[in-house]
């Protein structure tokens, strides 16, 4: 990824999240009050509101739960085209979007078992992509 592709706001709610990118792994918060897992990284459980929020290193597996196939893409993104974003829902139950790679459209079904990859851009920023599992 050139380093002109826009960089993400790293603050201290999320700066565990790129740490542990930056280790190949994928990090997501629990909550303590709840139990529920949450993805993005943030300050306050979604689900209950509470501020008990601790990191866990997620499986890096899940299922394919929704995707498209981007053939317009604008600025920095362009020369990419095309490709696959999708929806991943993790085992632990939190849903992330991220690009799919090494499969063509054809190869993508929902529902489909992905595995996450680690991107390493030349900026120094890791990327979490997902790939179908092997």
């Amino acid at each position: 990824m050139p380093a002109q592709f826009p960089q993400p706001l790293i603050d201290s709610d999320s700066q565990p999240y790129w740490e542990g990118l930056a280790r190949s792994e994928l990090r997501i918060q629990r909550c303590q009050a709840c139990t529920r897992a949450v993805f993005y990284p943030r300050a306050l459980c979604p689900h209950c509101f509470s501020d008990q929020l601790t990191w866990i290193t997620a499986s890096g597996r899940g299922t394919l739960y929704a995707f498209t196939v981007v053939h317009q893409a604008f600025g920095p993104y362009a020369a990419e085209a095309p490709f696959i974003v999708g929806i991943i829902e993790l085992e632990e139950g939190v849903r992330m979007m991220s690009r799919i790679t090494d499969a063509t459209r054809e190869q993508i079904t929902i529902g489909a078992a992905v595995e996450v990859t680690f991107l390493a851009a030349e900026d120094g920023v890791t990327l979490p992509y997902f790939r179908l599992a092997a």
